[in-house]
């Protein structure tokens, strides 16, 4: 299990990102393409770095907030 950061971005595309893993990060046209985009991504990502014998960081714990300003 993984924290994934999930939201549109101002061109209303779903961008999905897993912050504890640098750099992986997908999006889709939809909510749904965008969280099955990351989980492929999750999984290459962890494949990749098992390949080339790299430590898999631990998750790490999102917090979101969500501020008036």
């Amino acid at each position: 299990m993984r924290n994934v950061l999930l939201y549109t971005d101002e061109d209303g595309m779903w961008v999905a990102e897993c912050p504890s893993l640098p750099g992986c990060n997908s999006g889709g046209k939809t909510r749904d393409e965008a969280i099955s985009n990351i989980r492929d991504a999750i999984s290459l990502w962890i494949e990749d770095a098992q390949a080339h014998g790299e430590a898999i960081p631990d998750d790490t714990p999102v917090e979101v907030l969500k501020l008036a300003v």
